[in-house]
């Protein structure tokens, strides 16, 4: 049994509207992120993992004339002669500054102009009579998709020098008073996915039961505090610890720390779109990689947890059976549950939403950092693509690992309990920490 969406609840225009402020959200977002420096920050590249800011403004308009102006609306091309130039697959990042892309006024004009056009289309369209535009599915792709790219936009931004241009305020203190270390996630059946989401991309579907076996939980994501036991205990130098892949990585890239720290004296700081700042121990650790979460867990004589463990415990309520959208129900994310949407730019202390817990006492499983899963990113049985293969499809395999969870750069219209990101397992730019699990030993179950 699975849980339905607000959205089939909305008549016509109500969703029509909805439909417009999800785009209108996405587009303030860029706005901000894109203004927040001068042109000569949007145009260059700060590093060669990301494109410049100016291809993703631009690219973001690309794939929404593409799909909302040209196929939902039927109208003509606004720019055709620069497909080639956005489309994400023909063009490496670290290609993309060479491109003889769209300047900072010209991007600016053109998405403009798309969505003007996009609105046009929202206005004329009955938003159901076939499977794009169903329940306003293409218009929610569309905005998913901008704010995926915004919250790539705000890993560019960690990543580039010079003074702080974004501000946001702190996120709220611990709340939730001592935590215990771990939760037991009891055995069974839960169902995992969705076929009822109405805005739930391809890789999410179909909703299909998977059998669990009982296992432990971390109650909330790793802390820096607790990672920093691992440094000291010197984890980045013991092979043991980590994969004969991870090892050889951990060699290549010389890792000693998460990305953005450097150790000052007896203690370590950590740089944060542009603020240098003592490493704060009870928050989430953020930019490690697969491998470090791995070896990590190791370490402390656990394992990092499957997606399918990592969805039963976000999402499996054991008093009814069903599977909730989110880990404390079906209603949307609100600032009193997660941290999302770039309301704060850093993680917040573990214990700080209590309100968001799940009905067997996970924490701050939604929002804060990324997740990494031992899981390869693969289709589920019954797997069908729509509208594209270009979106997971050509991802299937070993090469990528699933993340769970979003971050708090992660927008809510781009994170629920069956929302599955991936990433190749040496990344670190990206806003992902971890929680470790273990295997429930048959006295714990007695």
């Amino acid at each position: 049994m699975t849980s339905t969406h607000p959205i089939q609840q909305l008549d016509t225009e109500r969703l029509r509207q909805h439909v417009a402020d999800q785009l209108v959200r996405a587009r303030e977002r860029t706005a901000l992120l894109t203004d927040a420096v001068d042109e000569h920050d949007l145009v260059r590249q700060h590093s060669r993992l990301m494109s410049p800011l100016v291809w993703d403004l631009a690219h973001v308009g690309s794939q929404e004339e593409l799909w909302l102006v040209r196929d939902v609306g039927g109208r003509e091309p606004v720019r055709q002669d620069i497909d080639e130039l956005y489309d994400a697959f023909r063009h490496a990042r670290a290609d993309r500054p060479a491109l003889p892309l769209l300047g900072p006024a010209e991007a600016r004009g053109y998405v403009r102009q798309v969505r003007d056009k996009a609105l046009d289309v929202l206005a004329a369209s009955a938003l159901s009579g076939h499977r794009l535009v169903d329940h306003g599915f293409a218009f929610g792709m569309i905005a998913q998709h901008e704010q995926q790219h915004d919250e790539t936009m705000l890993a560019t931004h960690q990543l580039r020098s010079g003074p702080p241009v974004l501000h946001a305020p702190d996120p709220p203190a611990a709340s939730a008073g001592p935590l215990p270390a771990e939760v037991l996630i009891p055995g069974g059946v839960f169902t995992m996915g969705t076929s009822t989401e109405p805005w739930a991309l391809d890789n999410e579907r179909p909703a299909h039961q998977v059998h669990v076996p009982a296992f432990f939980l971390d109650t909330t994501p790793v802390t820096n505090g607790r990672y920093l036991e691992f440094i000291d205990a010197g984890g980045y130098a013991e092979p043991r610890w980590w994969s004969q892949e991870g090892w050889a990585h951990r060699q290549r890239a010389d890792l000693s720390a998460p990305r953005f720290w450097r150790r000052d004296g007896s203690g370590w700081l950590r740089t944060r779109f542009g603020v240098v700042e003592p490493v704060p121990p009870d928050e989430p650790v953020v930019h490690v990689c697969y491998h470090e979460a791995e070896a990590y867990a190791r370490w402390a004589g656990r394992r990092l947890p499957t997606e399918a463990e990592w969805e039963k415990a976000a999402r499996h309520d054991p008093a009814t059976g069903r599977s909730r959208r989110y880990p404390w129900g079906d209603t949307d994310p609100g600032p009193d549950r997660a941290n999302l949407g770039q309301r704060h730019l850093r993680p917040a202390p573990v214990g700080a939403y209590p309100r968001g817990a799940s009905p067997l006492g996970v924490h701050q499983l939604i929002g804060d950092v990324w997740e990494w899963t031992s899981t390869d990113f693969h289709g589920y049985p019954g797997f069908s693509v729509f509208p594209y293969p270009e979106y997971s499809q050509v991802f299937f395999g070993g090469e990528y690992k699933v993340l769970r969870g979003g971050s708090f750069g992660t927008d809510q219209v781009a994170c629920r309990g069956t929302f599955r990101n991936w990433d190749f397992p040496i990344r670190r730019q990206i806003f992902a920490g971890f929680r470790t699990a273990r295997d429930a030993r048959p006295e714990e179950l007695a």
